[in-house]
């Protein structure tokens, strides 16, 4: 990532007029001194770039310019450079302050649109002075929700990050939200991989579901050879096979039964967790189920599901994941649910999150719910890397992705 050329990174254009705060921004949201700052208008001279991987989304250019309404000597080649960027830049970030927007922030605004690049509108010095209502019902005309900071607050900061980082996602072009392979990197070309795929209630008749799908076409993709058994036959298709497989994906909830009849050595994980790292974060998923440590009676926990189906019998979502966290726990707990793409939009009361594995939602979307559960420090993991925990084998089902969850 770090070494990754600049043409490959998603530039991100900072704009706005002198002395709004511009620098002071970038230093915050990169934590880190990278632009110099002074109370001073007109203290950025020229255009600084700042080169770093701004995780889930990966490689990043910040772009830092000169005011717009720059009237030094030197004013008209600033602007000519700021002019430049606009050029440059995938999103624009608009940073002013309140109470101030004029034709200098409305220029800022029909750039963007004329290059069709994403707009985000930060309001700075909050600290100072609080937005009126008035200033925000015109900024509401271009951009909906504008960031309200302080870049001299460093209580909210990881708040602010957070929040940033989740309207990136939102906005980002999709070329630089692309997903792994599923399994396609974890073996070589030719390996083999066997697929444990329950038969049970939940599999729609004569179908697999969509991730076991996705993993045998991504096998496909990639020249490997998959193998697809039930639970029941698993530990005869390993006897069968002239050499142990290169790795093994079951579901999440036979997972210890798999790692019980799965050799020492060989690689095995689930599909669920496979989805964690194809649509989210794995490792922030991973540190997650942690929590499930230090629920206490009384605490909230909300299982978040995307697709909208019919809740069954014994639901995994509904049913199944509130008595396996009870049971482990022993906690008297409080459960909630959502389905399809009704995420809650108040989610300070809960302690943990558990997503499903997010197959009908996209990858955007769901990282969108992970920087927004960052934003408000509520831990969020996923069915697979929960339930593995639960059953006390999710350091093996992590085994494919050692090198990876080291970073």
């Amino acid at each position: 990532m770090l070494k990754a050329p600049k043409s490959l990174r998603l530039h991100i254009g900072l704009f706005g007029r002198t002395n709004v705060g511009k620098s002071s921004f970038l230093n915050y949201i990169a934590n880190q001194d990278v632009s110099i700052t002074s109370s001073i208008p007109g203290t950025t001279t020229d255009v600084v770039e700042k080169a770093m991987e701004l995780l889930p989304i990966g490689p990043v250019l910040f772009l830092d310019t000169a005011g717009v309404d720059d009237r030094s000597e030197l004013s008209a080649l600033r602007l000519n450079k700021t002019k430049k960027i606009f050029e440059r830049s995938d999103i624009f970030v608009l940073v002013t302050e309140p109470g101030i927007w004029n034709e200098y922030e409305d220029l800022i605004v029909e750039q963007s649109k004329r290059q069709n690049a994403p707009l985000i509108v930060v309001v700075n010095k909050a600290d100072i002075r609080r937005p009126d209502q008035g200033f925000l019902d015109r900024i509401k005309a271009v951009y909906e929700n504008p960031l309200i900071i302080s870049c001299i607050d460093k209580k909210s900061q990881d708040f602010a990050i957070h929040d940033f980082k989740r309207r990136l996602i939102e906005v980002v072009p999709d070329d630089f939200l692309n997903p792994p392979p599923i399994i396609g990197d974890l073996i070589p070309h030719g390996g083999v991989v066997v697929l444990i795929i329950p038969i049970d209630k939940e599999a729609p008749k004569g179908r697999i579901i969509l991730p076991q799908v996705q993993t045998v076409r991504d096998a496909l993709d990639h020249d490997q050879i998959s193998v697809t058994v039930k639970e029941s036959e698993y530990a005869l298709a390993l006897k069968k096979l002239k050499d142990a497989p290169d790795l093994v994906v079951c579901d999440s909830q036979v997972v210890d039964k798999m790692v019980k009849d799965t050799p020492p050595g060989v690689l095995c994980t689930t599909f669920s967790i496979l989805f964690a790292r194809l649509r989210g974060n794995l490792s922030d998923m991973a540190q997650a189920a942690a929590v499930l440590d230090s629920l206490a009676d009384g605490d909230r926990i909300l299982i978040a599901e995307s697709c909208s189906h019919h809740p069954i019998e014994d639901d995994i979502g509904r049913v199944k994941m509130p008595r396996w966290i009870k049971d482990y726990t022993g906690k008297d707990l409080v459960f909630d649910s959502c389905a399809g793409r009704d995420f809650p939009e108040d989610i300070k009361k809960y302690k943990l999150i558990v997503q499903c594995g997010g197959c009908m939602i996209t990858r955007r979307e769901l990282l969108a719910r992970i920087e927004k559960a960052k934003a408000h420090g509520i831990p969020m993991t996923n069915y697979g890397v929960c339930i593995s925990f639960l059953k006390g084998v999710l350091d093996r089902v992590l085994s494919p992705f050692a090198a990876e969850l080291k970073r």
